[in-house]
């Protein structure tokens, strides 16, 4: 009899334990980028994330040619001469939710956080601070979040050609639907 529940607790703590943990493998990565000529906006819908409510931690990764703009050109540009994504072809961020007690996932409501980490895009690892929202809803467990990075931090050139013409900073757009993570 102990050992049934042994065996009984135990399958409750390993699905508990898995249930704290959320994912998602088509997070919603916008940016965009003010310039005099026209509009610099990218969409990559194929972003992959886990956090993990226990501890707080939160990564992402993004293949960096996986960011479709309106012109094929400019996709061209920004994989060839600004991220250099055969080089580079990712951008990852590996962090924690600061203020993870918060989150209640088992009631409906927005919850604000912040999120610290690093983030490594074009080789460079840069700390960075994000002011994110977890929504919960009947349709789940969302998040987003909206930050600026400067090209310029990341070791990211702009050529002197067009350099009037693409502002150093990007404002990115984050949206997320989770999903439970089930080992």
């Amino acid at each position: 009899m102990k050992i049934l529940k042994a065996i009984c607790v135990l399958i409750l703590c390993v699905q508990f334990g898995h249930a704290q943990k959320y994912f998602s493998k088509n997070a919603v990565l916008k940016f965009h980028s003010d310039s005099p000529i026209e509009k610099i906006e990218a969409v990559n819908s194929t972003a992959s994330t886990v956090f993990d409510l226990t501890s707080g931690k939160i990564e992402f990764a993004a293949l960096n040619n996986a960011f479709v703009f309106e012109k094929a050109l400019m996709q061209d540009h920004f994989n060839e001469n600004y991220m250099e994504s055969t080089k580079f072809p990712k951008t990852v961020f590996k962090g924690t939710i600061q203020d993870v007690a918060k989150l209640n996932l088992a009631v409906a409501g927005t919850y604000k956080v912040m999120i610290q980490g690093d983030m490594i895009m074009h080789g460079v690892t840069k700390p960075i601070t994000v002011p994110a929202e977890f929504v919960v809803d009947a349709k789940g467990i969302h998040a987003n979040a909206k930050f600026t990075v400067k090209c310029s931090d990341f070791d990211i050139k702009i050529p002197a050609v067009v350099k009037n013409n693409v502002s150093n900073e990007v404002a990115i757009t984050v949206k997320v639907d989770y999903n439970p993570l089930n080992l």
